[in-house]
């Protein structure tokens, strides 16, 4: 058998415990030793590279065991030896007994003594040998790589070593336990002596961030999903090399395909077993999955005893593998694949036939794998038989992924009949619906609609799920839009199915729309839900129709709720009534009742999970996080979002919501890049694609950041853009964020006419309405206009008005802004000294991680000649990070200049590269290279 090439990745991935013994092994002033295991391609070697690329003034000499079957006695001990060079020391005259072994050492040698003629002497007198020359190196490493295709006379040989080393000698040995009998590297049991240093790394392999890691770095930053890095990790078990391989013979990642030198290495397993190991072996990997040794016996046609002895070869040649208890499978899926592929076809074929016969007889069926043994025959009947049944089973379990697979595949089929089309197309629409899994389902609808066998009757409702789906993508919101108001009128003899149209085309937040083209359908939806007689329907409907009011700010929270039942008396019921819950949420905190909207999230998710709605919990997901971002729960929210784009990161709507948090937290931190980047992610650059209150307050951030940064003339063109949006879609409701620093901008480059009619707009605009948040803002631009005309009494009174009412509905961040304008106008009218509160409030700030606010209220605060501590007093840091240093820390990481964090902090040039030099320090790092890295 021959071992797998080693390609080598491009960076050093995890293993940060595991490097660190064998770093304490190798930097040990004497003797030591170090035990390095793990299976295949797990990379042993390039952890014993990285630990030897650490060490400096130490001789390494590397031997590598062969499989070989007649190996070389000693062989990669006296390989290693080839490489040792002698400066001044010259070795006893024992040594000599090497120069007929190592020729290349012979001229560093003393001559050859004459021959004992007895072996056993002889052999000890090699043993001897080897460990004076190796003394005679001083500080030295010995690595002898997989140690388990060693032969005897090499085992014995390092264990001597090993027992009796020379002092400055460290040995590494690497091996895989499951391939030693035994388990033992060295053949017996051995320690070294008392007070010699010994470490067994055990490696695992890489979890999925790892895997990802990995990923990332062979394919290209920012290319790599969780999704793929999980789909990844389970086709490889996460075993580095093999994710290496698969990487490298498809680096645009699209398919996860057998690398050659991984089915080259199967193949010379596969021709080292006999011919009944073999067959086990193809039975397991047309079974697919575990199976048990009477089930692969049953279907590899062998009898009892025979599969006994089959088995036993298989795995102990690691073709195959014990996985549970009694079952035996492939170590990873490609391995299984590679194997499949050695099947002739039809060997192929009457193994899934005989596979079919074995499974059939269980209780309960296991549908999915029926399905697929049919398929795999060309059984058409019974394929769509169990393929469908599993589908259904799927669904009703939640698994909506899995139905929408199946689905997808059967309609892949040429020869279904029309009527199996018809309802398997329909079928696969609801499953998609539900679940998380669209683009694959919008290509298979597409087509489908294009497809002959579809009737009239049914090409209505896949074009209202098509488009349905098409509103959840990136850049289709308005063709599906567009879509659905095709199927609505495709459907006018559906008219249940129709409706559900109009309850899409009736939402406010999608797209650029204006409310007054909504008010129709808005209209036609709320007689449809006044006269619905269907249960389930009708609370689908009061979902849509109360979450569009709400945002709209025309309905009041408990009235909405009043409509809506305590309970649901089916599944589909609990479905539309966690959608309902969920969508007032989200128009909740839309508009500033962040309490109700807390509230509604618990109650809309619980029934999501309950009833397995995966989309319906992943919009509840996203407005808990824009929730949390209002009401200044931040901590832990930045790496909560990421892991939510992880999983959601193909649902715009859901995906847009998460950026926009990431971008808002981005901006009061100060860092300019990340917030751009994911405010560019919520759809402003195309407002008729994206989600109304999502792109507004994108744009606010945007107006936000460049005013931050002192470019005011950029933040009004953005302030411009966003305006034009919420004017375009009038709903004043959604004004809370965007007012504020549009009214700032505008005042900040001269245009106070415009900043007035915009507050007058304000004012007619939420006139009647129930929305906290636009009303608290409405105080705030009021402040400012008095500000801008010399009013500082009026504007003192109206800031200090809009904290109360930003405090008051939950907003504390919005309401330390509102606190910062208060203390800034009386600062300009010479009031009261305000350094304690400016102290206060940089704490504040400091609390949320709005880093950029803290250092802005710190700044006047030494403009002011004030800079006291805070109310909380100084602290020494010692050796940990002080909160400025972190703030410096974080940003260096980011790759930016001391100039630049200059201008993030307030603080001059001078006071940051103090700060840096303390933190690289604290870090323990000597550069920002490093710290990089």
């Amino acid at each position: 058998m021959t071992t797998l090439l080693r390609t080598g990745s491009p960076v050093f991935v995890g293993r940060g415990p595991e490097l660190d013994a064998l770093g304490r092994a190798l930097g040990s002033d004497g003797a030591a030793l170090a035990v390095v295991e793990g299976e295949a391609g797990v990379g042993k070697s390039r952890l014993v590279r990285e630990a030897l690329n650490a060490q400096q003034d130490h001789t390494v000499l590397i031997g590598h065991c062969q499989p070989l079957r007649e190996p070389f006695p000693y062989g990669a001990v006296l390989d290693a030896l080839r490489g040792a060079t002698l400066a001044t020391v010259r070795p006893s005259a024992i040594t000599g007994v090497l120069r007929p072994l190592v020729p290349e050492l012979a001229h560093l040698l003393p001559p050859a003594p004459e021959p004992t003629g007895d072996a056993r002497s002889e052999r000890h007198r090699l043993f001897r040998a080897v460990r004076e020359l190796l003394a005679a190196l001083g500080p030295a490493t010995l690595v002898i790589e997989d140690l388990h295709w060693a032969d005897s006379g090499s085992r014995h040989l390092l264990r001597f070593l090993v027992t009796d080393p020379p002092p400055e000698l460290t040995v590494v040995v690497t091996f895989r336990r499951a391939e030693i009998p035994g388990g033992m590297p060295f053949g017996s049991a051995c320690r070294p002596p008392d007070g010699i240093p010994s470490a067994l790394i055990a490696l695992r392999p890489f979890d999925v961030a790892e895997v990802r890691a990995l990923a990332s770095a062979i394919l290209g930053e920012d290319r790599v999903s969780a999704e793929f890095a999980a789909t990844l990790r389970e086709r490889t078990a996460g075993i580095p090399f093999v994710v290496e391989e698969v990487l490298r013979a498809n680096p645009t990642g699209t398919a996860l395909e057998v690398p050659a030198l991984l089915r080259e290495a199967m193949l010379e397993r596969l021709a080292d077993l006999p011919i009944t190991a073999t067959r086990i072996a193809q039975a397991a990997a047309v079974l697919g999955v575990p199976e048990t040794a009477e089930v692969l016996g049953e279907v590899a046609g062998l009898t009892h005893q025979r599969c006994r002895t089959a088995l036993t070869h298989a795995l102990g040649a690691g073709v195959l593998r014990e996985v549970g208890e009694c079952r035996y499978g492939f170590r990873h899926p490609l391995a299984q694949q590679a194997v499949y592929d050695t099947l002739a076809g039809p060997d192929r074929h009457e193994l899934h036939i005989r596979a079919l016969r074995v499974l059939r007889t269980r209780e309960p069926q296991p549908l999915v794998r029926l399905a697929e043994h049919s398929r795999r025959t060309g059984r058409l009947a019974a394929w769509l038989r169990y393929g469908e049944a599993a589908a259904e089973q799927a669904s009703e379990s939640g698994d909506h992924a899995t139905a929408t697979d199946l689905l997808q595949r059967l309609l892949e089929e040429p020869d279904l009949a029309a009527e199996d089309v018809n309802r398997l197309a329909v079928r696969l629409g609801q499953a998609a619906h539900v679940g998380i899994d669209q683009v694959d389902p919008i290509a298979t609808l597409r087509r489908l609609l294009g497809d002959r066998r579809l009737a009239t009757a049914v090409r209505g409702e896949v074009r209202l799920f098509l488009g349905m789906l098409l509103i959840r993508q990136a850049n289709d919101l308005a063709a599906g839009r567009a879509e659905v108001e095709l199927a609505v009128g495709e459907l006018t003899e559906r008219r249940n199915l129709a409706v559900k149209g109009v309850a899409v085309l009736a939402q406010p937040f999608l797209g650029s729309a204006p409310l007054e083209a909504l008010l129709p359908w808005m209209t036609q939806l709320e007689e449809a839900s006044a006269t619905c007689e269907d249960g389930e329907l009708r609370m689908s409907l009061l979902a849509s129709q109360l979450g569009a009011r709400l945002h709209t700010g025309e309905a009041r929270v408990a009235e909405s709720l009043a409509a809506l039942p305590d309970d649901a008396a089916t599944h589909g019921e609990q479905r539309q009534l966690a959608r309902a819950h969920c969508n007032l949420a989200d128009a909740c905190a839309s508009i500033g009742q962040y309490e109700w909207a807390g509230q509604l999230l618990v109650s809309g998710l619980r029934l999501a999970v309950d009833c397995g709605a995966p989309f319906i919990a992943s919009t509840a997901r996203a407005t808990r996080a824009r929730l949390d971002w209002f009401t200044g729960e931040w901590s832990g929210l930045r790496e909560r979002c990421t892991r939510l784009l992880d999983e959601y990161h193909d649902l715009f709507p859901v995906a847009s919501e998460l950026s926009l948090v990431l971008g808002s937290l981005a901006v009061a931190r100060g860092e300019w890049d990340e917030a751009a980047r994911w405010f560019s992610a919520t759809g402003v650059a195309q407002p008729r694609d994206a989600i109304g209150p999502v792109a507004i307050d994108a744009f606010a951030g945007l107006v936000r950041m460049w005013l931050s940064r002192g470019e005011p003339d950029q933040a009004v063109r953005v302030a411009d853009d966003g305006l034009k949006l919420l004017r375009g879609k009038g709903i004043w409701s959604w004004s809370g964020d965007i007012a504020p620093v549009a009214v700032t901008a505008l005042l900040a480059v001269g245009r106070e006419h415009e900043a007035y009619r915009l507050v007058d707009d304000l004012e007619t605009g939420l006139s009647g309405l129930d929305a906290p948040l636009p009303a608290a803002a409405l105080v705030t631009c009021r402040a400012q206009l008095a500000e801008s005309r010399g009013d500082r009494a009026t504007a003192i009174a109206l800031h200090r008005e809009a904290t109360g009412l930003y405090e008051k509905i939950g907003a504390p961040y919005f309401a330390a802004l509102a606190t910062e304008r208060e203390l800034v106008c009386r600062v300009d009218a010479g009031s009261a000294p305000v350094d304690e509160e400016l102290s206060a409030l940089a704490d504040t700030f400091d609390d949320f991680g709005a880093t950029r606010d803290a250092a802005r209220c710190r700044h006047l605060l030494r403009a002011l000649g004030g800079g006291k501590p805070s109310r909380r007093g100084r602290r020494g840091y010692g050796n940990e990070l002080s909160p400025r240093e972190q703030d410096v820390a974080r940003l260096l990481a980011q790759g930016r200049t001391n100039r630049e964090i200059a201008e993030v902090l307030f603080l001059s040039p001078r006071t940051v590269e103090q700060h840096v030099a303390r933190a690289l320090r604290k870090l323990g790092v000597s550069s920002r290279g490093e710290l990089l890295t």
